[in-house]
């Protein structure tokens, strides 16, 4: 595999690639038939409206220390093949990780999270993460082979039927 890196954005306009990725359905389709309560959300493809107002104000509060947010860059292709994040809800920090489509099953996804779980830990604030997913999005092995442990099973309703869920959690300390 190509060296992988993180890299947050520089310039507010550089969250263009986060807003393809959002706009992209193949991309979201993970996120498609919840019944999420947001303006800009569409429940028929998963795909989040991210419009340039939006994105200043990302960029400044990715300079707290309640909230991380980078692209997953192949250096060698020179190329973003997705992005993730931390930030504190509720008491506690919760990860994300979304490759695009076109990128996946490809090892991105790993490197990505290894990386992002290194950047955790930087943060001496952070004692744990957490992430929420349903179980047949098919990230749950990635999640435990990298030492999240299931702390919570759940049910959720997708396209108004019941699946499974989990809530994983990994401790940094």
């Amino acid at each position: 595999m190509s060296e992988v890196i993180l890299e947050k954005p520089k310039k507010v306009e550089d969250f263009a690639y986060k807003a393809h990725v959002m706009s992209d359905p193949l991309s979201m389709s993970y996120n498609a038939g919840y019944n999420i309560e947001r303006d800009n959300y569409h429940y028929d493809t998963g795909v989040i409206d991210y419009p340039e107002n939006r994105w200043g104000k990302e960029y400044l509060r990715n300079y707290t220390s309640d909230y991380y947010f980078a692209y997953i860059k192949d250096v060698d292709k020179n190329c973003y093949v997705g992005y993730c994040c931390y930030y504190l809800e509720n008491g506690q920090y919760q990860c994300g990780i979304v490759i695009e489509s076109k990128y996946r099953h490809q090892g991105y996804g790993r490197k990505g999270l290894e990386l992002l779980i290194q950047k955790a830990k930087e943060n001496e604030k952070i004692k744990s993460l957490y992430d929420c997913f349903e179980v047949d999005r098919g990230c749950l092995n990635l999640f435990l082979s990298l030492g999240f442990e299931i702390v919570e099973r759940t049910k959720w309703q997708k396209f108004s039927k019941e699946v499974d869920g989990v809530v994983v959690k990994l401790d940094l300390y």
